[in-house]
């Protein structure tokens, strides 16, 4: 594993035999065992509707499931959905504020956590702007900013940028490493993208078609930081290409 996992041994995320049936009747995920260590980086891939973001509302407790248990600490939690979720009436300030806020933190202190999380994702000088007046990049940019604030020992990402542009998108990428690299908090991820979970991920794990099932594991053992260019290598091709083929069995 590479050296940032190796540094933590506490878990921050357990699933033990997770499963979850819909009032309607409909079984979402079948005996999903989980275990992600302070530290991690761990994406799932896997077919649309097998269940991928359901996990991440059952970690969050927005969810319970049907039998098994989830040990996760929800008092320093963090969740960055698809959409910003950004309030239109509030500066970037006062949105990235807006969790400490919630938590009770006391006004000097929670501007001062917000301006370090501002810091850290590269939005100093546009504290004042409103939504409307940032770009796509830019509102997941003060998405991640509110759930840094609190300094959460565990990220959960739903497809944070996939509806963003391939450049903007493989630079927020290159951003979310250097923060994980420097916070070393530990990450569930989301996405469809296998080139996005190798260049992420200590761990990619892969989903079967509904019920969701965990079917394979790859450990992604380039060491941090990662340098853009390592995409266009041939072992990371070669880790793609293995998921790819597995991708294919969960689709079968």
């Amino acid at each position: 594993m590479p050296p940032i996992a190796d540094e933590m041994s506490d878990s921050a995320l357990r699933m033990t035999n997770i499963s979850l049936t819909f009032a309607d009747g409909t079984q979402a995920l079948e005996n999903v065992n989980l275990n992600i260590q302070s530290g991690e980086f761990v994406t799932i891939v896997g077919p649309s509707g097998c269940g991928k973001s359901t996990l991440l509302r059952l970690a969050s407790g927005l969810l319970a499931q049907t039998q098994g248990l989830c040990d996760v600490d929800r008092t320093s939690l963090g969740y960055v959905f698809q959409d910003p979720t950004l309030l239109p009436w509030r500066t970037v300030r006062r949105n990235v504020e807006l969790n400490a806020e919630l938590a009770g933190m006391d006004k000097p202190s929670r501007q001062k956590a917000a301006n370090a999380a501002i810091g850290l994702v590269n939005l100093t000088g546009h504290e004042d702007k409103y939504p409307k007046q940032l770009s796509g990049g830019m509102k997941m940019r003060c998405s991640l900013a509110r759930s840094l604030v609190l300094q959460p020992n565990l990220f959960l990402f739903d497809e944070p940028f996939a509806a963003l542009d391939e450049i903007t998108r493989e630079h927020l990428n290159d951003e979310l490493l250097h923060l994980f690299q420097n916070q070393h908090f530990a990450s569930l991820f989301i996405t469809h993208s296998i080139q996005e979970a190798v260049f992420l991920s200590t761990r990619v794990l892969v989903m079967s078609a509904r019920p969701g099932r965990i079917i394979a594991e790859h450990a992604v053992d380039f060491s941090y930081p990662r340098h853009p260019d390592i995409r266009y290598q041939s072992d990371f091709a070669e880790i793609c290409g293995k998921i790819s083929a597995d991708l294919k069995v969960a689709h079968s």
